[in-house]
């Protein structure tokens, strides 16, 4: 017979090993995962309305409105288990998913514009799958924007998100865009595509950062970086995103849309009236 007294050694010993191993477990830095793009919340309600479509796609989900041919909004989530090797698509056309009664906006409509079509949700934050990449040509992603705006401005912003990323964060990001009218590489326009689609005169874009973790609406406290940009879609926009901070309730002011609804209200208050000081680069 096994002696009580190894026994009783030996039962300790387990005992100290699946502690140890749960321990490591408990504080093991959290898998980045794919997560819900609108788990901080849908800012304008959008539902089946011409003006406030709600699309919602394995890749992003974004508020499209019929009557400007463009996004309202488009928002995603983002953390390194979106990111992998697969090459941009290019692959830009009309979304059939919208409604038989929508106009559905075809690359074509852009053509000679003087406007890029312009990604909300960025190709590169898209590279898991072709499939997921290709997702970000869809019309439906696009808006006019002027160029310089698109390549230099948007594209250094792009980057950045993608370096906090790296950096062992997560990302919630909403994009859209307001007003009507600006000025691309042809001169000033308020429409294209015979007025088909509006030409926006703002662009902005809110960024929530967070640590790689679960749970992360409740994770969103009054020390969580958000990062909230406007700039205007003009050709001689400054370069430089960080000239263009400012605060999400400002662009709720002029957008009409409760952004972060689902982060408690005194949350809110706080991280909405900031403007980021945070690093650019």
């Amino acid at each position: 017979m096994f002696p009580k007294l190894q026994f009783v050694k030996l039962f300790f010993v387990v005992l100290t090993v699946l502690s140890g191993c749960a321990e490591k477990i408990a504080t093991a830095p959290n898998k980045p995962t794919q997560d819900a793009h609108l788990a901080l919340g849908n800012p304008s309600g959008a539902g089946t309305s011409f003006e406030n479509y709600l699309l919602e796609k394995p890749q992003y989900s974004l508020s499209y409105n019929n009557y400007r041919g463009t996004p309202n909004w488009v928002s995603w989530h983002l953390s390194s288990a979106w990111i992998g090797d697969a090459p941009r698509q290019d692959n830009f056309r009309a979304d059939n998913t919208l409604p038989a009664n929508f106009y559905k906006v075809v690359t074509t409509d852009y053509t000679g514009s003087g406007f890029d079509r312009g990604h909300n949700c960025p190709s590169a934050d898209r590279t898991l799958t072709a499939e997921d990449n290709s997702s970000t040509f869809l019309m439906t992603n696009m808006m006019p924007q002027a160029p310089n705006n698109n390549q230099r401005t948007w594209a250094s912003l792009e980057s950045y998100c993608r370096k906090l990323v790296d950096e062992g964060n997560e990302l919630y990001i909403i994009m859209g865009s307001y007003g009507k009218g600006g000025e691309g590489s042809n001169g000033f326009k308020q429409t294209i595509a015979n007025g088909k689609i509006t030409v926006p005169n703002r662009i902005w874009k809110v960024i929530v950062v967070l640590p790689i973790g679960i749970d992360d609406v409740n994770r969103v406290t009054t020390e969580t970086r958000v990062i909230a940009v406007d700039t205007p879609n003009f050709n001689t926009v400054n370069s430089s995103w960080a000239n263009y901070r400012t605060t999400v309730d400002a662009i709720e002011a002029k957008t009409g849309y409760d952004l972060l609804s689902n982060v408690s209200v005194a949350v809110q208050a706080v991280i909405e009236a900031r403007v980021d000081e945070g690093p650019t680069q």
